[in-house]
This record gives C-alpha cells, structure tokens and sequence, in this order.
C-alpha cells in the first residue's frame, strides 16, 4: 500500500461513496433547565456513475454495512499482523512493541557467520567468528550491539559497541544501498530473519566510527581475522554504557 494514491489513475476507480449526517439535538431535562445533547447520526450511500459523478443515492443498507464492516475488520487484522508471532515468543526475543512504528529486540548468541567486504578494504569475504549481538529494529532502520560472554541477557546487562564497519556510534547500522523492503503486516519470526539478512548479506564498506568500535582499529581486526577460524576475542568489545534497558523505549 505504499505511495498508492500515485496509482490511482491506473487501475483504482472509485464505485461507492458515503455521506455522514449529524443532527444534535438539545433536550430539557427537568425544572432547573439541565440540557442534554443527542446527537443522531444518518449514512447515505452512493453509487459512482461512469463520468465520475455519485448516483442512486439511498439510506446505507445492512448488506452495505455488513461489506463495510468486513473491510474494516479485514484492515485492522492487517494492522495487528504486523510483529506478531506465528506462534509461541522464539527464545531469543527480548521484547515487543507491536504498535504502529513498533520495533522487535533480540539476541542471538556468538555464531560464525559468512561477512562480505568491499575490494577496497583489502579484507576477504568469508566465514568469521562474531561475538553476541542484541538487535533493535523497526520497519526501516537497524540498530545493533555487541554482548559478552554467552548468556542471553537480561533488563541490567551491559552492552557494548558492535564491532563492526558501517555501524555509527550509537548502534545504528548504515544500510548503504540496501533497499529495505520490510511491510507493516509482517510477522515477527519474518522480520528478525528479514533484518538478520539484510545485515549479514550486505557489503562492509567503511568505518563511520573512526574504526574505534574495537580496542584495536577495526578494519585492521577483521582482516587479521580472515581466514583464521578464531574465536572473536571478547577483549576487543568496548563498553556502550548503556544497558538492556536503556534502549527499551
């Protein structure tokens, strides 16, 4: 549904039209001249003729109201779609916020992982080992963090910067060219997998935190780390200063 009214004149054509009436009334109510308002409300349908114009005008009738109403439900099961698991919460989510404009938190433990680098950066693309990670996202932007040690973590656990390039101060993720194509129906095991992807098959291509988001400088890290099947080392993560918590709005 996105930018649709652009679409308009390319295969939408209006074919029903409503006409909301209101009518308050004021009624005395007893010897001290209290008033109470009654507001009365009548809906009047139309039909749309061939040049655009509404025709057969007529009280909305209960096989109108009953089509209005399944299209009203059926939009609002769309809207509550949207981050909403398939079943029970997976173990590695943290937190919700199912509202418009809602956002997902979520962890994952340390894995190895296929990074791409641009040629530019002199890293080879491959298989790396990479710390924990607590994920934030909404429908169109990313934030990540980086977790010590293995255990998943809790409302006080204390984050770090995330190691990586294209990641600015405060966790979130450059996209570069990525085109974000993520709905507002979308499910919540569709949307971690969708972002995890997003982040993982996209290139690095530069540090925007003066490759200060490791101990050692950044881009010098990953390209020792080629090729070497070593464990990310946990000395490396700087601390964010800020907790679990903290990016729960």
């Amino acid at each position: 549904m996105k930018n649709i009214t652009q679409h308009f004149n390319s295969g939408f054509e209006p074919f029903k039209a409503l006409l909301i009436y209101r009518n308050d009334k004021q009624e005395q109510m007893n010897q001290f001249q209290h008033t109470e308002r009654e507001t009365q409300i009548y809906v009047e349908s139309y039909d749309i003729g061939k040049n655009g114009r509404p025709i057969n005008a007529h009280p909305l009738s209960v096989k109108e109201m009953a089509a209005l109403h399944e299209l009203l439900k059926t939009s609002q099961e769309l809207k509550d779609s949207y981050l909403k698991s398939r079943g029970l919460l997976p173990q590695n989510v943290l937190y919700v916020n199912q509202q418009s404009g809602g956002y997902a938190i979520w962890y994952t433990p340390p894995q190895e992982v296929n990074l791409f680098f641009t040629e530019g950066l002199k890293i080879p693309s491959g298989k790396f080992h990479i710390p924990a990670m607590l994920w934030k996202a909404n429908a169109e932007q990313l934030a990540v963090y980086a977790v010590k040690g293995k255990t998943k973590p809790t409302i006080t656990t204390k984050l770090c910067h995330a190691p990586y390039l294209n990641v600015y101060g405060n966790g979130q993720v450059c996209m570069g060219t990525v085109q974000i194509n993520i709905g507002k129906t979308i499910c919540l095991e569709d949307f971690i997998s969708t972002w995890e992807q997003y982040f993982f098959n996209s290139n690095f291509t530069h540090s925007i935190n003066g490759n200060n988001s490791t101990n050692t400088n950044t881009t010098a890290l990953w390209r020792s780390l080629a090729g070497t099947e070593k464990i990310f080392p946990q000395d490396e993560l700087i601390a964010a200063n800020i907790t679990l918590k903290n990016i729960i709005e």
